[in-house]
């Protein structure tokens, strides 16, 4: 099955605990991305977080991670370790390359996401990596691999051409009006292709 995975960015939504709750009704699982956050404000938000989306997974601060007692992770490649995968149930690592994408599963990374793949706002400037190097990291590895970056319902059936396993979404499920409708409409265009 392909999945559908959003990434957060709190400042993109009106009342981002209720849309996380949205987001874990509807099974649409979530990585808690907030890198303006210090450590220890990051915490104080992953708690909160975690009580109403229990399955949700963390991202880069894996010491905030072990406090709480979450045993999802996603990394940057920089702060990918040996010891991550003792550590953590999922281990997920970002990536830029079908390189980058082997090494992170030789340190034991259990999925990677691979972007930026269309233009973005959240990449403003930097040309997007696009379809053949989704292609090249998907073949590349044998752990599951998400594109991430410009996904959006119309285009989003050429990542699931690619073999990927899913798709990463930020602004189209923080911006919604409503995440079920989001969600349909994307599913809807998968059918399609």
């Amino acid at each position: 099955m392909f999945n559908i995975v959003c990434v957060t960015h709190r400042k993109l939504c009106d009342n981002f605990l209720e849309r996380v709750g949205e987001l874990y009704e509807n099974n649409v699982p979530v990585i808690l991305r907030e890198k303006d956050l210090s450590e220890s404000e990051y915490e104080e938000l992953a708690k909160k977080v975690v009580e109403i989306c229990p399955n949700v997974i963390l991202h880069s601060y894996i010491n905030v991670a072990k406090k709480i007692g979450v045993k999802r992770i996603h990394l940057p490649l920089r702060l990918m370790n040996e010891n991550a995968e003792k550590e953590f149930e999922t281990v997920g690592v970002s990536v830029h390359s079908a390189d980058e994408a082997v090494l992170a599963e030789k340190m034991g990374a259990t999925y990677v996401t691979a972007g930026h793949i269309f233009a973005t706002d959240c990449k403003k400037g930097l040309e997007p990596r696009g379809i053949e190097f989704l292609k090249n990291a998907v073949s590349s590895v044998d752990i599951d691999v998400y594109g991430i970056g410009g996904i959006s319902p119309e285009n989003i059936g050429k990542i699931q051409n690619t073999g990927a396993k899913g798709a990463c979404i930020m602004s189209g499920f923080m911006k919604c009006d409503n995440v079920k409708k989001y969600l349909d409409e994307t599913y809807k265009n998968l059918l399609k292709k």
